[in-house]
C-alpha cells in the first residue's frame, strides 16, 4: 500500500504577531520544524511549566539570566528533537 501524502497547510496560533503555517510541500528542511508541534503540545498540557515548578531555584535573581522555566523548555525541546545534550544548542530562543 502506498502512503498517502497531504500537501495542506496547518496554521497554528500567531506567535509574536506573525503568522505560524506547517507546510509540507517543501522538500527537504531543517528536522528542528518539528519543535512547532512539540511547543504547541507543551503549551496545551503546561508539562515544562509543571515540571520546572518541581524546582526550587536558589540563585540570586540579579545574576538569572533564563528561568528555570526555559532552561527545562529548552532540554525538552532538544531532547524531542533527538539532540544527545546541550553542547547541540547554539542559543535558547522564544
Amino acid at each position: 500500500m502506498q502512503t498517502e501524502c497531504s500537501a495542506g497547510a496547518y496554521e497554528f496560533p500567531a506567535s509574536y504577531g506573525r503568522r505560524v503555517v506547517a507546510r509540507f510541500d517543501g522538500g527537504r528542511m531543517s528536522s528542528d520544524g518539528g519543535v512547532i508541534l512539540v511547543k504547541q503540545v507543551d503549551d496545551s498540557l503546561g508539562f515544562s511549566r509543571r515540571f520546572a515548578a518541581c524546582f526550587r531555584d536558589k540563585r540570586h535573581p540579579a545574576f538569572v539570566e533564563y528561568r528555570v522555566e526555559d532552561l527545562v523548555r529548552q532540554r525538552i525541546m532538544g531532547l524531542a528533537l533527538g539532540y544527545e545534550d546541550l553542547n547541540d544548542h547554539d542559543a535558547l530562543r522564544h
